[in-house]
C-alpha cells in the first residue's frame, strides 16, 4: 500500500514538474509546436520564404513550419522555441510574472494570423472608465495576462 502510494506520488510530481530523470540529474523538456491555421494560401502566408513579422521579430529562438491546412482549409503555420521552456517551480514563477518565453511565442504566432487575415494586429478595446479602482485591478491583472496566454 505505501509503495503504490509513494508511485503514484512521483507521477504526480513528475507531471507537475514537467522534468524527466535520467542518469540522476533533471532535464528541461522540449517544448511543443503550438500552431495555428491562417485562412490564406501557402504563398501569401510566406512569400518568398520570408516569415511574418512578428514571428521573424523571434529570430532564432524560434523554429517554424509552415504547410497545407487539412483539407485544403489554408495554411498551417507552426513554431516551437528551440531551447527548452523554464518548468517546475521557475516556470510557474516565470508564467506568472510575464517572462515565460512561450507567451512571446503565442503572442508573436496570434499577431502573425491577424496581420496576414486583416492586414493590422487587432487591439482589444479600452475600458469605459480610466480611473483605476480597487475593484477593477483583479480585471486589470487578468487582462494584461490574457495578452501572453491567450485566453482571458
Amino acid at each position: 500500500m505505501v509503495l503504490a502510494g509513494v508511485g503514484a506520488g512521483v507521477v504526480v510530481v513528475r507531471r507537475m514538474t514537467g522534468r524527466r530523470f535520467d542518469n540522476g540529474g533533471p532535464r528541461e523538456a522540449q517544448d511543443r509546436w503550438h500552431t495555428v491555421t491562417v485562412n490564406r494560401p501557402l504563398e501569401e502566408v510566406a512569400p518568398d520564404g520570408r516569415l511574418p513579422q512578428p514571428l521573424e521579430a523571434l529570430g532564432d529562438a524560434v523554429e517554424v513550419q509552415i504547410r497545407p491546412a487539412p483539407g485544403g482549409r489554408g495554411t498551417e503555420v507552426a513554431a516551437r522555441l528551440r531551447e527548452g521552456a523554464p518548468v517546475g517551480p521557475g516556470g510557474v514563477v516565470a508564467r506568472a510574472s510575464g517572462n515565460d518565453p512561450r507567451q512571446d511565442l503565442r503572442s508573436a504566432l496570434r499577431q502573425s494570423r491577424q496581420l496576414l487575415e486583416t492586414g493590422e494586429v487587432l487591439r482589444a478595446d479600452e475600458p469605459p472608465t480610466t480611473r483605476r479602482t480597487l475593484r477593477g485591478l483583479p480585471l486589470d491583472l487578468a487582462t494584461r495576462r490574457a495578452g501572453g496566454e491567450g485566453r482571458l
